[in-house]
Formats: C-alpha cells, structure tokens, sequence
C-alpha cells in the first residue's frame, strides 16, 4: 500500500487498482474495501492517492484496515 498527499481545502482521494492486482470483480472489490475503510478513517481535509499492491488482491479487510493505517500515519496524515 502507498499513500502519497497533499494538504489541501477539501478532502478529495483518488484509489488506483492496478491490472497486477487481478481481473474487474477483484479490482472493484479492493477499491470497495478501501473506499470503505478511508470514510471510516475521518480524514483530515488533503488530496490523497492511495495505491494498492498486488498483495492487497489476498488481504482481508483487517488487514488492508491495518496496511492503510500504518501508510497513512507514516505519511504523517493521521497519529
């Protein structure tokens, strides 16, 4: 998982799912899983991209919560 932002006056992300991941159905249901966990997260108003690896096709929801945590609080975006 990578993370990149920038502060910004209004909370605006960006999910990109690439083809290494998997075919439509395991794509969409990636960016689902994060959408999901980045509106339960209330973040802090920033343009953010978030990119998923090809490990994220395998990993249950607690653990992309856990990946996106640790890359965001290593962004600095969040404590």
């Amino acid at each position: 998982m990578s993370v990149k932002w920038l502060p910004a006056p209004e909370l605006r992300v960006g999910i990109v799912v690439s083809k290494k991941v998997g075919k439509a159905v395991v794509r969409n249901k990636v960016k689902r899983r994060l959408r999901e966990i980045l509106r339960r997260l209330h973040l802090p108003k920033a343009h953010l991209l978030v990119v998923a690896s090809p490990e994220a096709r395998e990993a249950s929801y607690a653990e992309l919560f856990q990946d996106v945590a640790r890359a965001l609080k290593k962004s600095g975006l969040i404590q």
